[in-house]
């Protein structure tokens, strides 16, 4: 197993960074918010964590050891795979999914894309035993936070994150406005994620 990947940061796209380890790119795939954090050219540590399919090997990368723990922890559900699980911690904190789960917050689950009102509920049960406790940690007051107030903070940081001028960020901000606005407007949450390739798509047009 890879626990972490350390080096210089090679690229990066709109799901994942090229971190340069002993000479040889590896291609890490993290949540927006992770890879607002990184700047090409400088130094970077991610914790992974490696995903063995017949056909593929793809590496996950989160911010810390507790990301990664519960990344792993939350495909112990059903029907929990990688990417919903990734899914999971681009909208809630680790802390913000335990206290989530411990107080039986269905609305917290449902904001993330891909869980339903019934997929919340199963999840409630599964997940109870297996996260454990809260820490109090600032993340747990992110729970039930409608993501939806801060999701241009959120692509801003992540445009600016990949290189792009603050300009050029808020152009594209923009560009994705009115598909975070219409999915606001039927009461769901912006996928962030998907708001970040809209945006890119937007500026690789100019």
């Amino acid at each position: 197993m890879i626990a972490f990947v350390s080096g210089p940061v090679a690229a990066l796209g709109p799901e994942l960074a090229v971190v340069e380890v002993g000479g040889v790119g590896m291609a890490v795939l993290c949540t927006p918010a992770t890879l607002a954090g990184l700047r090409v050219g400088e130094p970077a540590r991610l914790a992974t964590s490696l995903v063995v399919r017949e056909d593929s090997l793809t590496l996950y990368g989160f911010a810390d050891d507790d990301e990664r723990s519960t990344f792993e922890l939350l495909q112990t559900a059903s029907g929990v795979g990688p990417r919903l699980a990734q899914a999971m911690l681009a909208v809630h904190s680790p802390d913000a999914l335990r206290a989530a789960v411990a107080g039986g917050d269905e609305k917290a689950l449902t904001a993330v894309p891909g869980i339903g009102k019934k997929g919340a509920q199963k999840l409630l049960i599964e997940l109870k035993d297996r996260l454990g406790a809260p820490t109090g940690g600032a993340g747990a007051a992110r729970v039930g936070a409608p993501v939806s107030l801060s999701w241009r903070d959120q692509l801003h940081v992540a445009l600016v994150g990949l290189g792009y001028a603050t300009r050029e960020a808020d152009e594209a901000v923009g560009a994705a406005a009115p598909e975070a606005e219409a999915v606001v407007a039927e009461g769901g949450t912006p996928d962030v994620g998907a708001l970040l390739r809209t945006a890119l798509r937007s500026l690789n047009r100019r």
